[in-house]
């Protein structure tokens, strides 16, 4: 028995090509798959507790940092009048050759540690924060 509510197509004995479909919609890599956890960045956007935490402990760790080349500096700049007076016999040169060839570029490595270490901080800090999905390094070429 036919249904009566599809109409019944001719048939045709004449060899027809295979019927193509075309499938849209978003490729499987590309879907977006909702967080297992809430991303610490909307806690720190709400300013809840915890989001405040994430926030001092950046910001500890930035002055942890801070201190430590500060220290460095402080002990490098202050042994040099020292180093001064107990030199007086040989201050012309000694003086020149401390302050010009040995202080400066010590205090640019103590720079550039600082530097370093405040990205790194900044880096994990952005590691903890953004979704696992977000992450630069994991975004997929199409293909």
């Amino acid at each position: 028995m036919a249904d009566p509510q599809q109409p019944h197509a001719p048939q045709s004995h004449a060899p027809s090509s295979p019927r193509r479909e075309v499938v849209t919609g978003v490729p499987r890599g590309s879907r977006r798959r909702p967080p297992a956890h809430t991303p610490a960045r909307s806690e720190i956007s709400e300013q809840t507790t915890l989001g405040a935490t994430y926030v001092r402990a950046l910001m500890r760790s930035q002055l942890r940092a801070g201190v430590g080349a500060l220290s460095v500096l402080a002990l490098l700049v202050g042994t040099l009048p020292v180093l001064v007076a107990l030199s007086r016999s040989a201050s012309g040169p000694l003086v020149w050759v401390t302050l010009g060839l040995v202080a400066y570029p010590v205090m640019w490595l103590i720079a550039r540690w600082y530097v370093t270490r405040a990205e790194r901080n900044e880096a994990d800090f952005t590691g903890l924060v953004m979704d696992p999905a977000e992450a630069p390094g994991t975004r997929h070429a199409p293909g």
